[in-house]
């Protein structure tokens, strides 16, 4: 998808179909979409892309997310603390909240980098 904050909400809406047509749950479909709103916008805000994307690979113990950037951010994704003011900075510490763990590394094949997280198993409807 391109690198641009109107994606945010489509690649949400995306994994929200895809998992829901997986059986998984609604409450493991929120949680899965605010995972990729998370990454895919700091993907967006602190990249130099042009297209980002999303995978999902899905088993009986384990959901993962993983987003994929095409250029080079500033510095590697890490959790902080953010300020009870601040509007921004909350978005990874969301992530290591709701996932078993999660992780960067540099994307296959090419420059930029994806960052993964893997939820517990989701309950299937």
């Amino acid at each position: 998808m391109p690198a641009d904050g109107r994606s945010v909400g489509e690649a949400r809406h995306r994994v929200t179909e895809q998992l829901s047509t997986w059986g998984i749950d609604p409450d493991g479909c929120d949680v899965a979409a605010l995972v990729v709103s998370e990454l895919f916008t700091n993907a967006v805000v602190h990249t130099i892309s042009r297209v980002i994307t999303c995978k999902l690979v899905a088993t009986s113990d384990q959901l993962v997310i993983q987003v994929t950037d095409d250029g080079n951010g500033h510095s590697a994704p890490s959790p902080r603390r953010a300020g009870l003011d601040d509007e921004e900075g909350r978005g990874l510490m969301l992530v290591k909240t709701v996932s078993e763990c999660w992780g960067v590394g540099p994307a296959e094949g090419g420059d930029g980098r994806g960052v993964w997280a893997a939820l517990p198993g989701q309950a299937r409807v």
